[in-house]
């Protein structure tokens, strides 16, 4: 079951491959922009066909707990995406952590959507996915989000040496973490 949350402006919600055209325009508005800050994409990845795979196979790895993935669109337009927070790599047992990433539409940078949409997400992951932490890597020279994570009350750990591979390139990032305090 596909599961939707609301905030004040806000509607986050599962999909499944019947999003597949929302998606691709999320994606071919925002080329450019995140091209900055995600892997490098193949030309393939900007068509309509790969979009419904992977969003069948997202569908999956959210009904199996690897991933829970919230497509974000403003209650305003509810068919338009705007943006997704992702929690990735779901490890159970003695962990009960995950990833967080999170990506929005440069139309709507700097409204406070990110930080009211990822906030009512950490709750959805702590209260129902009952994980005990999130960890969220970034870039140093990403200041946009290392505000929003400051903002969330998560922790700077430290610097992890070319973490993650961005845009083709081994990036640096720092580590960023959130605990669940309402955990016995």
């Amino acid at each position: 079951m596909l599961k939707i949350y609301e905030t004040q402006r806000l509607i986050l919600r599962q999909i499944d491959e019947s999003w597949a055209e929302e998606v691709l325009q999320y994606y071919n508005r925002n080329r450019f922009f995140l091209s900055e800050w995600e892997p490098q994409r193949p030309e393939e990845f900007y068509t309509l066909d790969f979009q419904k795979k992977f969003l069948q196979e997202d569908f999956k790895s959210n009904e199996n707990g690897t991933i829970f993935r919230l497509w974000i669109t403003n209650k305003n337009d509810e068919q338009k995406i705007i943006g997704c927070i992702t929690f990735n790599l779901i490890v159970r047992g003695v962990l009960q952590s995950c990833i967080l990433g999170y990506k929005l539409d440069k139309e709507e940078l700097n409204k406070g959507l990110i930080t009211e949409g990822i906030k009512k997400a950490i709750i959805v992951v702590f209260d129902e996915l009952k994980i005990h932490r999130i960890e969220a890597p970034i870039m140093p020279i990403n200041m946009a989000s290392i505000k929003v994570v400051s903002k969330l009350g998560f922790e700077n750990e430290g610097l992890s040496k070319k973490y993650i591979k961005v845009n083709g390139k081994w990036e640096d990032h720092t580590r960023w973490a959130l605990i669940n305090r309402n955990e016995q």
